[in-house]
């Protein structure tokens, strides 16, 4: 069985140790469509993806042509 050759600082351990504080995940609300999504994602409403407030990809343009 491994075992570390040195100890490892409580700043490191502590740090490791944080991100098991996130209960839920963080929603946000856009302010373009209203609508709740993940924070630092693209969702897709009504056929366009939004990212940001701003339209990324609109497959209803590409369903018409």
């Amino acid at each position: 069985m491994a075992h570390p050759k040195r100890r490892q600082s409580s700043t490191r351990r502590d740090k490791r140790r944080t991100h098991d504080k996130a209960v839920l995940p963080q929603l946000a609300v856009c302010p373009t469509t209203g609508e709740a999504h993940l924070m630092h994602r693209a969702y897709w409403h009504e056929g366009k993806m939004y990212y940001k407030g701003k339209v990324v990809i609109d497959k209803t343009e590409v369903a018409e042509a």
